[in-house]
């Protein structure tokens, strides 16, 4: 493999497009619930949804999967769809949304370079919310190398941010 090329790094993952089974119910949880904004919608099949006026960050559609099961768990696919907010504070914000809405948690990590809030989307999707530490907090092994690690989050430390 030709190693020469190196990805820029301005690059940026522009979109997810999800199947989803119920395109109003997917809806209600990626607009109503953790708050994007709907900015095209094609019918009862497609909708894109984005943060901040931009063309979509997630588009949803039910062409293959209208009233379809969840994709099983132990199989090949997207494992969870990240979405990165720009400060801690606004994890906070997500994570009290979530709590009011009794929403259900299928965990909570620090990684040392980010916090992360999971949970599933309606159809069983994963999706991790999280933020980045500024890149001066981050901590580095002896051969240069990104130290990350998984410990858990304290959501109650997190919820201090609102106060």
């Amino acid at each position: 493999m030709n190693n020469e090329y190196i990805v820029p790094a301005k690059t940026r993952i522009g979109h997810i497009h999800l199947k989803v089974s119920d395109l109003e119910r997917s809806l209600k949880f990626y607009c109503g619930l953790l708050g994007f904004q709907l900015t095209a919608r094609y019918g009862a099949q497609a909708a894109f949804i984005s943060a901040g006026g931009y063309h979509h960050h997630i588009g949803l559609n039910t062409w293959h999967s209208k009233g379809m099961a969840p994709a099983p768990e132990n199989g090949v696919g997207l494992y969870h769809t990240a979405i990165l907010y720009p400060t801690r504070k606004d994890l906070a914000i997500l994570l009290e949304r979530l709590q009011k809405e009794r929403y259900m948690l299928t965990g909570a990590s620090d990684h040392g370079v980010s916090e992360a809030i999971y949970l599933d989307d309606p159809d069983g999707n994963g999706v991790e919310l999280y933020w980045d530490r500024p890149k001066e907090e981050w901590l580095y092994k002896a051969d240069g190398a990104i130290e990350m690690f998984t410990r858990p989050l304290d959501l109650a430390g997190l919820l201090t941010e609102l106060a």
